[in-house]
């Protein structure tokens, strides 16, 4: 599990409601600091120190490898907020990262090793079609799944993504319960068009 939790990941890792750590929080039992975008986010080692303190039993490591990994790539830090919030309290648990350009990108795709990626294609340092031919033609990477997402792309240019190595191409703005529905399909996780 990861250092810094969300309200959501807390209280799963609590067995409480999202809204019994909020309330612990605002007492003051937990310490928290807020995002730029005004999510709370709590530190791991503070979150089991209170719970040392008031006998909530603190989980079994899981196994980290068996989560699926995310990167989103965007530089309009409000997105990147409301996709990543939304996956990291999705039921399939994702591990996920962001990045804000295109040289922080790179080096998360080499480091962090996302299983999906979702890319805004319009940022001032990102050629989209030169990221998704890299990560196709890498024998490391070629497996990893591509999420386009733009604001002024036609169907001709979203053809053209596919063809550089998309998998999947949306205009924004997109409904998040869209996309998680598509992240979890192209991770295996869920059958096209239904439940897993």
């Amino acid at each position: 599990m990861e250092d810094t939790l969300t309200v959501f990941t807390a209280s799963k890792y609590c067995n409480v409601s999202s809204k019994t750590i909020i309330n612990w929080v605002e007492a003051g039992h937990i310490k928290a600091y807020r995002t730029v975008g005004g999510h709370r986010r709590i530190k791991k080692a503070d979150l089991e120190t209170f719970m040392r303190s008031q006998g909530i039993p603190i989980p079994e490591e899981k196994d980290e490898s068996t989560r699926k990994k995310i990167l989103v790539v965007d530089d309009d830090m409000i997105i990147v907020e409301s996709i990543v919030q939304a996956l990291e309290e999705d039921e399939f648990d994702y591990e996920v990262l962001s990045a804000s350009d295109g040289f922080e990108a790179g080096l998360q795709v080499n480091h962090f090793k996302p299983d999906l990626l979702i890319l805004d294609i319009m940022m001032p340092d990102i050629k989209g079609y030169d990221v998704c031919k890299k990560i196709k033609a890498n024998e490391k990477t070629k497996n990893t799944k591509i999420i386009v997402l733009s604001a002024y792309l036609d169907d001709d240019k979203f053809a053209q993504m596919k063809e550089y190595g998309a998998d999947v191409c949306f205009s924004k703005p997109l409904p998040l319960s869209k996309l998680k529905d598509e992240v979890a399909k192209l991770l295996g996780l869920k059958e096209e068009g239904g439940r897993s």
